[in-house]
């Protein structure tokens, strides 16, 4: 049923959410444009979990403060493939059907990505399959490119290979930097992300 119809005893009815984990290791601006995404009525997804790799990020306070569960664990002195069966298992106690990567800063291991595989999604800040990695937007100025912009893709155990669901372009101004197009394409990734996710779980 669509949110919010009315079944014939005129009680309202509204759809199962998704619930998504959401993977950080920073300052968590597309978490927190998820998670606020997530509080319109219609949203047809919740934050179920917050983790990261860095106990520190800040990303964690703002979801904590919004009453989301966090979790975070360090990766220093741990195998990869036991890290990553840590992040699984309390994804999975927190009730998590899909993961969003939020600038989560690890190569994740091939069980983990083969457990999620088609229910975790990646957003990249370039034009996919441009740019793959990091220096994404100096490397587009490098490059004399005109449009820069983001990418949504599903995750595989290539880095950044995954199939992409959507992009958002953005016009590379001539005087950019990559600090100051980075900041552009932040507000790009920020529309992008949670319209992506939204449509994709539902």
């Amino acid at each position: 049923s669509r949110p919010g119809a009315r079944n014939p005893t005129g009680q309202q009815r509204t759809m199962a959410r998704a619930k998504v984990a959401i993977l950080i290791s920073g300052a968590g601006t597309n978490m927190a444009a998820l998670l606020y995404a997530a509080k319109a009525p219609d949203c047809p997804y919740e934050l179920a979990l917050v983790a990261s790799n860095d106990p520190a990020a800040e990303g964690l306070k703002i979801a904590a403060a919004e009453g989301i569960a966090t979790f975070a664990q360090p990766h220093k002195n741990l195998d990869r493939a036991v890290h990553d069966a840590m992040m699984h298992d309390r994804i999975v106690n927190a009730g998590a059907t899909h993961v969003a990567l939020a600038g989560y800063m690890r190569i994740l291991s091939e069980a983990f990505v083969q457990k999620w595989e088609g229910r975790m999604l990646n957003i990249h800040p370039s034009l996919l399959p441009k740019y793959k990695g990091l220096h994404t937007h100096q490397n587009a100025i490098d490059a004399g490119d005109k449009i820069a912009g983001c990418s949504v893709h599903l995750v595989t155990a290539e880095l950044d290979d995954g199939p992409v669901l959507a992009q958002t372009e953005v016009a590379v101004l001539p005087d950019d930097t990559a600090e100051t197009l980075a900041a552009r394409v932040k507000f790009a990734e920020h529309q992008l992300y949670p319209r992506v996710l939204a449509e994709y779980v539902a």
